[in-house]
């Protein structure tokens, strides 16, 4: 029986949480090659529809990373992208979806070292729930 890898969408904020993956790279830091990360220009730019929609693609875990709390670029952007993913996470329950295959993540640029932890946790806690139910019906 094969190992299953889970398929995860990070969600990246250009100054912070992108930056911070990069710096882990520069770093030779490793995380999980499962993990695709989408550059944003702020993660306030993230729609619930993208997180969804993802998911309904085939992702086995999303998650969203942006600055730190009071430290957005765009003020409010990372606050705003916290309540759409406390939403996603609402509407997954009442799908009948586990709500930790969702999460928002807060670091500064030069959290190289968290960024590959995130991405590590993420993997594992996706790995112990199992292939997306999504994905299972998508191939019945």
């Amino acid at each position: 029986m094969d190992t299953f890898e889970p398929q995860i969408v990070a969600f990246c904020c250009k100054y912070c949480a992108y930056a911070a993956a990069d710096l882990a790279g520069s770093m030779r830091l490793s995380y999980p090659p499962n993990v695709k990360i989408v550059q944003l220009p702020c993660t306030g730019r993230v729609d619930i529809f993208h997180l969804l929609k993802a998911i309904e693609d085939g992702a086995d875990g999303v998650y969203v990373a942006g600055c730190l709390e009071g430290e957005c670029h765009f003020l409010k952007g990372n606050l705003r992208a916290r309540k759409k993913v406390e939403y996603v996470k609402r509407t997954l329950v009442e799908l009948g979806i586990e709500p930790e295959r969702v999460e928002m993540y807060n670091l500064s640029s030069a959290m190289g070292p968290r960024f590959a932890e995130i991405a590590r946790e993420m993997t594992d806690r996706v790995r112990e729930l199992g292939p997306s139910p999504v994905k299972a019906e998508a191939f019945a």
